[in-house]
């Protein structure tokens, strides 16, 4: 059996940082250091447009997410889990103090304590997965 050299802390502490740091940050500068921290060079966003690779292109494509919904908040539904050198986290994500537009999950993989692949999941519900997914609103 293999076990995983990564902690599981570190693990934790990934998802909630990359939910707020880089995903709910609006400052390009402070999200773009947050990426160079987080996430390992050749690492991979997995979202409903496609596979992005790299931190030039997952902070593009975090930045055009924010310009979408600057005032939105990124809220964790639950503590984070760790399975050796992986993690999930369920979110929602709305204004401050709403219920949230809509919901999903961030799974992480790690390799020497940055991320090396997210999968975010939408919740199909939702009208974020609908176009993100290119269907149609229900708007």
């Amino acid at each position: 059996m293999i076990q995983s050299n990564e902690s599981a802390e570190r693990i934790r502490e990934l998802l909630d940082r990359n939910l707020q740091e880089v995903f709910g940050e609006n400052d390009g500068v402070r999200r773009r250091a947050a990426i160079g921290e987080l996430w390992a060079a050749d690492a991979v966003l997995y979202v409903p447009p496609g596979a992005i690779t790299g931190h030039d292109a997952i902070d593009k494509f975090a930045g055009d997410l924010r310009e979408t919904h600057p005032h939105y908040v990124y809220t964790p539904h639950g503590n984070p889990q760790v399975l050796h050198n992986a993690g999930r986290l369920a979110w929602g994500s709305g204004p401050r103090g709403e219920t949230p537009e809509y919901t999903g999950w961030d799974v992480i993989t790690v390799r020497d304590g940055k991320i090396t692949a997210l999968y975010v999941f939408l919740d199909e519900t939702s009208d974020e997965f609908r176009r993100a997914s290119g269907e149609p609103s229900t708007l």
